[in-house]
């Protein structure tokens, strides 16, 4: 991978001349780096916010779509690694949740521990999942996504947006629904987890369920008011909450 095509994978949403730490944040299915555009206001001046582009939209929507996790989390790991002199830490939102695992099982794979694995409205990868609505109609998807929160749901009505947004979205749904782990690597990072209380897709037990994943004593559990996108409307209180995390590193 050259240095542009590891470049084109990362946008960087505040960048830090000598960051005490790096957070890498990873976006739900269907969804862009933006969502975390707001986050460097709210964080200590000394970390680097960054967050993962996938391909299939915006300035990448020419790309293909990635519809395999392996090959998504090799890809993102790979064009990490010239931001490995900081320590680094992950957050990841739904689908970003695993794709954000998935890259910590890679890192220390090669002996590079994450500070912090924080995966936000997705169930741990061993426990049963809903099944990912990508072979359903449009409008049913669109449905599907809409009964998760309302987040940016408008774009669906415009006939143009709806056809940029919609390939991404799909093939993103066909990713996590084909990401079944029969025995998940458990990882030396602590893990939080964040949870929306009325998110309906990730239940509470589900969400325990990272603890298997984590060494003894180094797993918490974090709820907030709010649905699927509940860190959209709390977001001042969840980056209140990251930054308490990172700054413990």
């Amino acid at each position: 991978m050259t240095v542009t095509d590891a470049t084109k994978w990362l946008r960087v949403h505040r960048r830090v001349s000598d960051p005490r730490i790096r957070l890498l944040c990873f976006p739900h299915a269907g969804g862009t780096a933006q969502l975390f555009h707001g986050w460097p206001a709210l964080l200590p001046s000394d970390v680097e916010v960054l967050a993962v582009r996938y391909p299939g939209r915006q300035d990448r929507l020419a790309e293909a779509c990635i519809e395999d996790m392996a090959t998504l989390a090799d890809t993102i790991e790979t064009a990490l690694r010239p931001w490995l002199d900081r320590p680094l830490a992950l957050f990841g939102h739904s689908m970003g949740a695993c794709v954000a695992y998935e890259v910590a099982v890679r890192l220390e794979a090669r002996g590079i521990v994450p500070e912090h694995l924080m995966v936000s409205a997705h169930e741990a990868p061993q426990w049963p999942s809903h099944d990912a609505p990508h072979e359903v109609d449009d409008d049913n998807l669109i449905s599907h996504v809409r009964s998760l929160g309302d987040l940016h749901s408008e774009a669906y009505d415009i006939p143009e947006l709806r056809d940029l947004l919609l390939p991404a979205l799909r093939s993103d749904y066909r990713l996590i629904g084909g990401y079944r782990p029969a025995n998940p690597t458990p990882v030396k990072a602590p893990i939080t987890a964040y949870t929306g209380q009325d998110d309906p897709t990730c239940v509470v037990d589900g969400a325990l369920a990272w603890s298997g994943l984590a060494a003894p004593g180094s797993f918490e559990l974090r709820p907030f008011p709010g649905d699927h996108f509940y860190l959209v409307a709390r977001e001042a209180e969840v980056v209140a909450d990251v930054a308490a995390r990172l700054a413990r590193v």
